[in-house]
C-alpha cells in the first residue's frame, strides 16, 4: 500500500492535467536552478574584476591599465573605461553634430551612463524568470492540488465509499502539488534576492569606476589622486 502513495501515485493516478502540471513545475524548477547558477558564476566574475581596477590606476598608460582590467569577454570595466575614452576623443576632435555644443563633462557623464545602463541589463537578464517563477509557483501547485481533489472526489462518488481511508489518501497525494509548488517557488525567490544584491555590489563598484574615469578625463587625475603620497601613478591618457 505505501508503494502506491506519493508522487509516484499522484502521477500514475492523475490525469492529464495534474501530470501537465507537474511537468511544468518541473521545468520551471530547472530554469530557475539554471538562472541561479549562471548568474551566480557571473557575479563571482564580476567581483573578481572589480578588484582590478585599483591595478588600472597603477598602469603606466590608458593601453595598459586597459589590458590590467582583464580579456574576459563583455567586460563591464573594460567597456566603461573604453566608452569613456571613445567620448573624450569624439569631443576633441568633432565639433559639427548637435550633441557636440554639450560640455565634456556633460558629454562624458552621458556616455558613462549609457555603458552602466548596458551593463545593468545584462546583470539583471534572466531576473524576471526567477521573479516568475517564485510569484506563480505556489498557485499552479494550488491549482494542481484543486484538481487532483476534484478528481479524487469524483472517483470517491462514483464508487459510492466514503471512508475516512478512501478519502485520506487520494486529498493527501493531491496536496503534494502544493508542496512542489512552494518547493519549486522558494528557491526562486531566495536566489532572485541573492542575485539582486550582488548586483547592486557590483554595480557599487562599477559607478564609483566610472566617477573615477569621470574624473580622469576631464581634469586628467583621479579623485583622491594625490601624487605626493606616491600610492597611485596616475596613468597618461590615450
Amino acid at each position: 500500500m505505501e508503494s502506491q502513495l506519493g508522487i509516484v501515485a499522484v502521477w500514475t493516478q492523475g490525469d492529464w492535467v495534474t501530470k501537465a502540471v507537474a511537468l511544468l513545475l518541473l521545468a520551471m524548477s530547472l530554469a530557475s536552478w539554471m538562472v541561479i547558477f549562471i548568474k551566480a558564476l557571473d557575479i563571482i566574475k564580476y567581483k573578481s574584476l572589480a578588484q582590478r581596477t585599483e591595478e588600472f590606476w597603477h598602469s603606466a598608460d590608458f593601453a595598459n591599465g586597459v589590458a590590467q582590467l582583464g580579456t574576459q569577454a563583455g567586460n563591464p570595466f573594460v567597456q566603461l573605461a573604453i566608452a569613456g575614452r571613445e567620448a573624450t576623443a569624439h569631443h576633441r576632435h568633432t565639433q559639427t553634430q548637435l550633441h557636440d555644443t554639450l560640455d565634456i563633462s556633460d558629454w562624458i557623464s552621458r556616455t558613462l551612463r549609457n555603458s552602466i545602463d548596458d551593463s545593468t541589463a545584462r546583470f539583471q537578464s534572466g531576473l524576471a524568470v526567477l521573479a516568475s517563477v517564485g510569484s506563480t509557483g505556489p498557485f499552479i501547485g494550488l491549482f494542481g492540488t484543486v484538481w487532483g481533489i476534484y478528481h479524487a472526489l469524483m472517483g470517491i462518488g462514483v464508487s459510492g465509499q466514503a471512508t475516512l481511508d478512501q478519502v485520506a489518501g487520494p486529498i493527501g497525494e493531491s496536496l503534494i502539488m502544493t508542496a512542489l509548488g512552494l518547493a519549486v517557488a522558494i528557491p526562486a525567490v531566495l536566489g532572485y534576492n541573492a542575485l539582486v544584491r550582488g548586483n547592486k555590489s557590483i554595480l557599487t563598484k562599477l559607478n564609483r569606476f566610472a566617477h573615477d574615469l569621470h574624473s580622469y578625463f576631464v581634469t586628467g587625475a583621479r579623485v583622491g589622486n594625490n601624487p605626493a603620497d606616491g600610492k597611485i601613478v596616475s596613468i597618461k591618457k590615450a
